[in-house]
């Protein structure tokens, strides 16, 4: 299983805005492509100046499904994101290889 992670630093003049854009649009749009399992937004729980960052975080079964998600669809939802809040945000992208994951019964 892997994560890809999307970390993003939001203005704060567009900070509300933006949330509900992700959880409401953004969000329902990316996993209606079929590529990931789940999702979830995280609060990067840092003391800032400039923006709110946050982790938003997509579970995908394989490397392959990741692959063709970034081929298929990537491109155009992140323009959508870009063109939406331009020059209001930071982002960066990384990939996590799950290697333990541990669910109590």
């Amino acid at each position: 299983m892997y994560i890809y992670n999307v970390t993003v630093n939001i203005d704060k003049s567009v900070h509300d805005e933006w949330l509900a854009w992700m959880k409401d649009t953004h969000i329902p749009d990316v996993m209606s492509t079929g590529m990931f399992v789940s999702n979830r937004i995280l609060h990067v729980m840092v003391e800032e100046e400039a923006g709110i960052t946050y982790s938003i975080q997509y579970e995908v079964k394989d490397m392959e499904t990741l692959k063709l998600y970034h081929e298929m669809y990537a491109p155009k939802l992140q323009a959508e994101h870009t063109e939406k809040f331009k020059d209001k945000f930071v982002a960066f992208r990384t990939i996590l290889r799950v290697e333990y994951n541990h669910k109590p019964e």
